[in-house]
Parts: C-alpha cells; sequence; structure tokens
C-alpha cells in the first residue's frame, strides 16, 4: 500500500491540503505536518475520510499543536516534553477516531530545535547528556505506549543528520537513531517498531562516513513501513526520483511486496503521481 503524505501539498489547512490530493485521485493519505492548527480539523477531516473514502494515518508533528514546537520525545526540557507527550497522545487519539492504525514519531534529539529550524539550519546547543535523553524517550515511550494499547501500532523514525548540520556540531551527532548503530542504541532502553525514510539514510550515512548499501542491508529488514523521497546526499530535500534514481534501483534488490509506503515528495501532483506508479511498479516486481 502507498500513502500520500498531506505534507506534500502547501497549503495553510489540511483540510485543503487533504482535499487536494483526494481531488487528484488519491485515497491513502498520511496526516503530517505543515499546516497551521483550527478548531474543526477533526470535524473536516471526518467529512472528506466519509465523502472521498480515505484512508488515513498519522505521522509526528500532527494535529498541529495550538502553539508551536518541535516534538522531542527526549527533551530535558520538562514543557517540550509535556507538550510532546500530549501531542502524541492526541495523535493517538485522533488516529483511533478516524480508523489510523499506525503512528510514527521521529526519534529524539540531544537538543531542543525551534519551529524556524526544522528541517533547516541549526544553531549550536550544548548537548543534553546522552543517558538521560534515551533514558526520558524511554519513559515517554512508555507513556504513549499505554495510550495506544493494541489499537495503533507506534514506530519510531531515523532522523536526518545534514552536512549542513554536521559543520555546526563538528563531531557531535545531536539526533538519535541515524544509522544502523543508533537503532541499536535505541533498541537498549525501548521496544520499538522502526519507521525506515531511506531519504533521511541517504543523507545521515553521507554526513557520518558511512556505506549507504550496508546500512540499508541492514535496517530494511526490520520493518514493513518505509518513507521515500529523494536528495542529493547532503540535505534532506524531499526530492521526486527518476526513473533513473539510484534510491530505487537499490530497493529494488528487495522483496517490496508486503511493504507500507509513503511518498514525501514535494512536488507537483503529476510528479507524485508518476512516483507513486514507479513504486507500485518495484513492489509488484518482487
Amino acid at each position: 500500500m502507498i500513502y500520500i503524505s498531506s505534507a506534500c501539498v502547501k497549503t495553510r489547512s489540511i483540510k485543503e491540503s487533504v482535499e487536494v490530493l483526494a481531488n487528484a485521485g488519491f485515497r491513502n493519505i498520511e496526516l503530517s505536518g505543515g499546516t497551521k492548527f483550527y478548531t474543526d480539523y477533526e470535524k473536516d477531516l471526518l467529512f472528506l475520510q466519509d465523502k472521498y473514502s480515505l484512508n488515513y494515518q498519522l505521522h509526528n508533528y500532527f494535529p498541529p499543536p495550538q502553539s508551536p514546537f518541535v516534538l522531542n520525545l527526549a527533551s530535558l526540557d520538562d514543557k517540550i516534553y509535556k507538550q510532546s507527550i500530549d501531542l502524541c497522545k492526541n495523535a493517538i487519539r485522533l488516529s483511533k477516531i478516524l480508523s489510523g492504525t499506525r503512528y510514527g514519531i521521529h526519534a529524539g534529539f540531544l537538543i531542543d530545535i525551534n519551529p524556524n529550524e526544522a528541517g533547516k539550519k541549526i544553531a549550536h546547543r550544548n548537548l543534553s547528556n546522552r543517558k538521560k535523553a534515551l533514558s526520558r524517550f524511554s519513559k515517554g515511550w512508555e507513556i504513549i505506549r499505554d495510550e495506544a494499547g493494541d489499537d495503533i501500532k507506534l514506530y519510531v523514525e531515523n532522523n536526518v543528520f545534514s552536512k549542513t548540520n554536521s559543520k555546526t556540531y563538528l563531531k557531535e551527532n545531536p539526533f538519535l537513531l541515524t544509522s544502523y548503530s543508533g537503532y541499536l542504541e535505541l533498541k537498549e532502553y525501548v521496544n520499538f517498531n522502526l519507521l525506515l525514510d531511506v531519504a533521511h539514510l541517504k543523507v545521515s550515512v553521507q554526513t557520518l562516513n558511512l556505506d549507504f548499501d550496508n546500512e540499508l542491508e541492514k535496517l530494511l529488514p526490520l520493518t514493513e513501513y518505509i518513507h521515500l523521497s529523494d536528495n542529493d546526499g547532503l540535505h534532506d530535500q524531499n526530492k521526486a526520483f527518476e526513473k533513473s534514481s539510484e534510491m530505487l534501483n537499490d530497493l529494488k534488490k528487495y522483496d517490496l511486496s508486503k511493504r507500507i509506503f509513503t511518498l514525501e515528495t514535494y512536488s507537483s501532483l503529476e510528479a507524485i503521481k508518476d512516483n507513486s506508479n514507479m513504486v507500485y511498479s518495484i513492489m509488484s516486481n518482487n
């Protein structure tokens, strides 16, 4: 199954984003960040779900809070930590209302990021104590796992460590879970399902001087849930991929027939359709 991220459409409200995708013929939509809070978003999502027979699943920073912040379940700041848990609990509650069955969040950070830095160059900050941050994430995960119960399957998504941010942080990595070794580290603290963002991995391995094929070979068999887009290997650009994409060629080596994909390509609707067809093709060829 292939979902399209609502973030692929740049609008102020989730209603507009979903309606654009639904009118383009997409029926599986992943509700993600990028839109503003408003009071009737839940009612609108239910109306659109009924009108277009939509399948929803939620991701990370959705639904958007009234006061923007960057979700960080590893934060040592009590306010941000509580906001993060509350957002996750609200997402789980909404998932149940919308008949969603999955919810994935980004692995935590050893810093707290301002909303205007998300996805961009991050200013230098002192890193949190790693063990304390991991322990914090673990405790927060237990809280949201209890909230999810048996109804919602929870996932942790690998973070992206860009070339630009590596220059700011020199030899320090402020992000948890950016590689296979980061996966093993987090597994020592948390029993979680992996959401593998292949585009994030493509950037992070370059920054960390790791081999992409080797990392993909270790991580891909660990999950059935994958995020896809393309980039230059230096920054997470959410580009559409071409037929000649090395990433697609690498994925063809694996059995993808039972995987769940979300396209996060911030491009035209036509490009999104083309990319969706490409992914369906490699899924059916396995």
